[in-house]
């Protein structure tokens, strides 16, 4: 069974939100909220293979820092490590 594009977007959405860890729900949730509804279907599930990465590779990747994975080069990858919170 494949999902529409409005079920995975709501399935990245929540993933986005509710990570394990307080910073990551905030940071991912703020960056899945500005971009979701500009992602075509290839970003989309980019962005689901970003959500399956543990928190502490995501965060170090996002300030530059060493990972224990290769995080591809992809368009949501650049995205995701350009975006600036605001905690706002």
């Amino acid at each position: 069974m494949t999902l529409n594009i409005d079920q995975l977007k709501k399935k990245i959405i929540y993933r986005s939100n509710y990570r394990g860890t307080k910073e990551m729900d905030k940071l991912l949730g703020a960056f899945t909220k500005k971009y979701i509804e500009r992602l075509d279907v290839k970003d989309l599930n980019d962005l689901e293979e970003l959500l399956n990465i543990d928190d502490t590779n995501l965060y170090n990747f996002y300030n530059g820092m060493d990972c224990e994975i290769k995080f591809k080069d992809n368009h949501i990858n650049t995205l995701f490590r350009e975006f600036k919170y605001n905690d706002d």
